[in-house]
């Protein structure tokens, strides 16, 4: 028998064992999944590794797809595909996204790195910006009487809770908010900021 004879002798053969396991499988017998194991898993690494490259993951791919076929066999419907061609296309499938996934991902990294790189900056315009707010702030505290002007550094410059400012000025602590919110809308109206 010559060699082109063997093979197809041979494909029919497994293509009709592998349809037959299949519905066996559907209905739950292990031992037909076992046999359908053996018979389909070479195929279906080397169709994988071919996407993949790496062995592991193909190993991985494969051992996903045997679940997915444990899993679906039932809805495997003969008279629309064979048996083997299903289960390759699901590997092929399943191979695909794994790609796809690694794409994605090192595509965020590089996204990821790229806005994480230290931008060049001009410190002496920085600094110089930071002075003149300084001084913007400041003038803009003189125009706050003198009870605001305590409450404001007190809270937002020294840190101090309201309840500190309360015991600190000896004012009850509804008269330091008063202060507080007085002072804070005077000093944006001075900022031209809007509310």
């Amino acid at each position: 028998m010559s060699p082109e004879t063997e093979v197809t002798v041979s494909a029919p053969s497994v293509l009709d064992a592998a349809t037959d396991l299949l519905q066996r499988v559907a209905q739950g017998d292990q031992r037909a999944f076992s046999e359908l194991y053996d018979l389909i898993t070479p195929r279906m690494l080397g169709l994988v590794r071919h996407v993949l490259k790496d062995h592991a993951q193909s190993e991985e791919v494969v051992q996903e797809v045997l679940l997915e076929i444990w899993q679906t066999a039932p809805r495997f419907d003969p008279n629309k595909g064979k048996a083997v061609t299903w289960m390759l296309t699901m590997a092929h499938r399943r191979a695909i996204d794994r790609v796809r996934s690694a794409q994605s991902s090192r595509d965020r990294d590089t996204k990821i790195g790229i806005r994480d790189l230290g931008r060049e900056y001009d410190s002496v315009a920085e600094n110089v910006e930071i002075r003149i707010e300084h001084e913007r702030v400041e003038k803009a505290l003189t125009k706050l009487t003198e009870l605001q002007r305590q409450a404001v550094e007190l809270a937002y410059y020294g840190g101090y809770t309201h309840s500190e400012v309360s015991t600190m000025l000896s004012v009850p602590i509804g008269t330091v908010k008063t202060r507080l919110r007085d002072g804070m809308i005077r000093l944006r109206e001075e900022l031209g900021v809007a509310s």
